[in-house]
């Protein structure tokens, strides 16, 4: 009986198959440092951007505040703490803090409550699709202008002897003609009035996109239960739209807490600086009395306060 004969050296084929493996893991992996390093190569434009344009820039503005007055002062020497404690301890400051929490709160509270009564309004089925279109114009109108029209229309309204003046004398509401922008126990208020009217239509629009993307099959089904339309926009939309509203909360947190424009070229921070924020109190401190140390210890704290508010933000995200 014949054995068959092995070939040592396997067979035919196998001692190419094993090179061109070989080859090939050779190929594979002489690029991948490569690989590791291309990623990073699209992402280098941007991360030179946000090196260039955040990281230098709030760098410096740290230093500035640890330093005597830099800027004016050739060579500042180094004060520590003593720009922080002295704005800490500013009556103006922390008049402007206060004064900054009741405009972002009324302000947000307000922009969720709006946007949310009128994003319902147009997402109700009782209006016609031609009627939806005009109101929705007429309501985003205000988020088209610029902050300096807006300024300009509101001053100009609020006037003593301006529009609003006259129709709520006409009404009977108010005898006397009041200086909404220049009387301390209404100026604050005006200018929260002007932030949330100017504001209002961005969360309209957010929170009417909400609302569209809830499925109907929900509200179907709760009405199926013999649920109340009160009901249904309590334990449907509401849920729903949670994660919308909480993420629109931090925004206009964020934002309104830097809103400067808006204050400047209406109030400027007075009257007795019951409109003062705390974006306004860092500019007059650096452009008005060139103490840009000081301006760099407020900065840094508002910065350490948004920072709080983006954290709640970003982890609100990931929970989505």
């Amino acid at each position: 009986m014949e054995t068959a004969k092995l070939d040592p050296a396997g067979p035919p084929g196998a001692a190419k198959s094993a090179s061109d493996s070989s080859a090939g893991r050779r190929r594979r992996a002489r690029p991948f440092p490569v690989r590791r390093v291309v990623p990073y190569g699209y992402l280098s434009p941007t991360l030179i951007l946000i090196f260039v344009l955040m990281i230098i820039p709030i760098t410096m503005v740290v230093g500035y505040s640890f330093k005597d007055n830099v800027i004016v002062e050739q060579n500042p020497v180094f004060a520590g703490l003593a720009n922080y404690a002295t704005v800490l301890t500013d009556p103006d400051f922390l008049a402007a803090l206060k004064n900054t929490f009741i405009f972002i709160i009324v302000s947000t509270v307000a922009h969720l409550g709006l946007g949310l009564a009128f994003a319902t309004m147009l997402n109700t089925p009782l209006l016609g699709g031609m009627t939806k279109a005009i109101f929705r114009i007429v309501y985003i109108l205000p988020w088209l202008f610029t902050v300096a029209v807006i300024a300009v229309i509101w001053r100009l309204m609020l006037d003593p002897s301006g529009v609003v003046n006259y129709l709520l004398t006409a009404m009977g509401v108010i005898q006397a003609e009041v200086s909404w922008l220049s009387d301390p126990n209404m100026a604050l208020w005006a200018l929260t009035f002007i932030n949330i009217w100017a504001g209002f239509p961005f969360f309209m629009i957010s929170i009417l996109a909400g609302l569209q993307g809830i499925s109907p099959v929900l509200y179907e089904a709760a009405s199926v239960d013999g649920a109340t339309a009160f009901r249904q926009f309590r334990n449907v939309t509401i849920p729903q739209l949670k994660p919308v509203l909480l993420s629109m909360a931090v925004l206009d947190l964020i934002w309104t807490s830097q809103q400067f424009a808006l204050i400047w070229m209406t109030t400027g921070g007075g009257p007795l600086n019951v409109t003062e924020m705390l974006s306004t109190y860092t500019y007059k401190q650096a452009f008005s009395s060139y103490e840009f140390a000081t301006a760099s210890a407020a900065a840094v704290i508002v910065l350490l306060l948004t920072m709080i508010l983006a954290f709640f933000y970003v982890r609100l995200q990931k929970e989505r």
